[in-house]
């Protein structure tokens, strides 16, 4: 069994090493040639294995010892595809910036306490990078135990980008905007972080106390 392995990864080694070669030649993105490494190597891999399945298979005459080794070979291939079909996955997905993971950022966005009573549903909260815009999901606004309003939600982080941004839009406030402090592919956080004023607001006239009024604070989940 060892030396099906063996084999196997021998002949996806050579592939993957001619993919890399071809791929200087012709001038193929580093992202283009790990995709087609990973599936050719792959298929080659899984390739040698069918080859060996198909010798053992053919023999006329099977012991019990033969029907053991068929059924692990077999194991071993299931293996081998699975393996194979996850890792051309997971580099499609890096190549196109996509998080396959999918995290999201659970928020708290920090409010005048006057404000609680006017939000009703007519608050919305978007993320913004530079690969797209999403709505967030929110639970509703509440008061915190100093009386400020807060609006608690969440948002998907689809993409792999350090361009990201909040903002609030609040019926007769216009928007606040809010930048992420975080890494393009974030780990998750059990805990919120600090909280950070508003980057933008639809005034800066307003008298310091109120813009301060306004912030946010963040996990990923």
């Amino acid at each position: 069994m060892g030396d099906w392995a063996s084999f196997a990864e021998t002949i996806g080694d050579m592939i993957a090493d001619a993919i890399v070669s071809l791929g200087r030649i012709f001038g193929l993105t580093t992202d283009a040639a790990g995709i087609a490494t990973s599936a050719l190597a792959g298929a080659a891999a899984a390739g040698a294995v069918a080859i060996v399945l198909w010798m053992y298979f053919g023999r006329y005459e099977r012991t019990v010892r033969d029907v053991l080794k068929h059924g692990a070979a077999l194991v071993l291939a299931g293996a081998l595809l699975a393996f194979v079909v996850h890792d051309i996955r997971h580099t499609a997905l890096a190549a196109l910036g996509l998080n396959s993971a999918r995290p999201a950022v659970e928020f708290e966005i920090r409010l005048p306490p006057a404000a609680l009573a006017a939000l009703g549903r007519d608050a919305q909260i978007e993320l913004h990078t530079d690969r797209n815009q999403t709505i967030a999901q929110l639970q509703g606004p509440a008061a915190l135990a100093d009386g400020h309003a807060v609006l608690r939600g969440s948002v998907p982080i689809e993409f792999r980008t350090a361009d990201r941004l909040v903002i609030l839009n609040l019926p007769g406030e216009g928007q606040h905007l809010f930048k992420l402090r975080l890494a393009a592919n974030p780990s998750r956080t059990a805990i919120f972080g600090p909280w950070h004023l508003a980057d933008r607001a639809p005034s800066q006239s307003r008298p310091k106390a109120v813009r301060d009024d306004y912030a946010i604070r963040y996990r990923v989940i």
